[in-house]
């Protein structure tokens, strides 16, 4: 998975002319999930977004306070084109990106993560797979882009391997998918 956070005064999100989401100080986030991308990622990434210290604390130092620290929002938008490949040629190749359904599978999977981690009502949402108008002030500015593959998820050491990693956590989403719940710690 990948995203481009932001920190912002404001951000909003707007559908065939109407405002569906807005907040005003936290952080806009672009979510890009890959064929690739597995429950381990969206506990990655959420775990990363809600921790990363991008704001000044009471006494005004910098890189000090999280967006919980400061009670924040946070608005994210589902944004396949961050996996985008433009190593060939000049057209986008968006194959890395992981199919519709799946992907609104995780994606939701990935803002309920956020809202069970943090102040549900502080978690906003743009409209999966809709054209978005996206407006923000970005407050800096002070931008960021994560890839959940650049941190260390997978603990060679106790002779987990990736592959069964992967298997295991499609198994999880599929099953989650039906209405199970899905299992704590992932």
């Amino acid at each position: 998975m990948r995203a481009v956070v932001q920190r912002v005064a404001s951000a909003s999100v707007t559908v065939n002319n109407e405002v569906i989401s807005q907040i005003s100080r936290g952080l806009m986030v672009l979510v890009g999930i890959g064929t690739d991308d597995t429950l381990t990622d969206v506990e990655t990434l959420s775990n990363k977004i809600l921790s990363l210290r991008v704001f000044s604390d009471a006494n005004s130092a910098m890189w000090k306070a999280s967006v919980k620290d400061i009670q924040g929002e946070i608005l994210c938008v589902s944004q396949f084109t961050l996996m985008a490949n433009t190593t060939k040629g000049n057209k986008p190749d968006f194959h890395r990106a992981m199919s519709t359904d799946l992907s609104r599978q995780l994606y939701s999977t990935f803002l309920e993560r956020m809202r069970q981690r943090y102040v549900p009502d502080k978690i906003k949402d743009g409209q999966f797979g809709a054209m978005m108008d996206v407006s923000l002030t970005n407050e800096g500015p002070i931008t960021f882009t994560l890839d959940s593959r650049k941190f260390e998820y997978i603990d060679s050491a106790s002779g987990n391997n990736s592959t069964k990693k992967v298997k295991a956590d499609k198994e999880n989403l599929s099953k989650h998918a039906e209405g199970e719940s899905m299992p704590e710690g992932n």
